[in-house]
């Protein structure tokens, strides 16, 4: 019975690996990582400018918080319109997937980030960066397959 569950489990994670192997050979997929690199750029600049006006009239937490929501929302739209291209499903419920999505991939890029400082005594700046980079595959992978299936 185990030996069975195991031989099933590795036929499913090479089924799994050849998808991943035949979807990075497809250029299209490539142009979307790069469509969801810029996207989120411009959602960078939005986030930032939105603090640093809201933050003259706020708490900076609400401010941050509020700015956040902001700059997701724009990265929704974009993602949704120009990135994947989506035109089909409920775009308030692609928001709610979408918002889920990007506060774990923010936990993920805080837990690293963390982890890069305190534990490993790395220069803020540069663990935000390598944050990022770890950050941002998961937040793709989550919005392609699951938002915006």
């Amino acid at each position: 019975m185990e030996q069975a569950r195991l031989e099933s489990a590795a036929v499913r994670a090479r089924g799994h690996a050849r998808r991943f192997h035949l979807a990075a050979r497809h250029p299209d997929n490539w142009m979307q990582v790069l469509r969801y690199c810029v996207v989120g750029g411009t959602g960078y600049v939005v986030n930032l400018v939105a603090f640093l006006l809201l933050d003259r009239s706020m708490t900076y937490t609400l401010a941050f918080v509020l700015a956040f929501v902001l700059a997701a929302t724009s990265n929704f739209v974009w993602n949704r319109v120009w990135t994947f291209r989506v035109r089909h499903g409920v775009p308030h419920h692609q928001y709610a997937r979408f918002l889920t999505v990007s506060a774990m991939a923010l936990c993920l890029d805080l837990a690293v980030l963390r982890a890069l400082v305190e534990a490993g005594g790395m220069a803020k700046v540069s663990a935000a960066a390598i944050a990022i980079l770890v950050a941002t595959p998961v937040s793709f992978l989550g919005n392609k397959l699951w938002t915006f299936q």
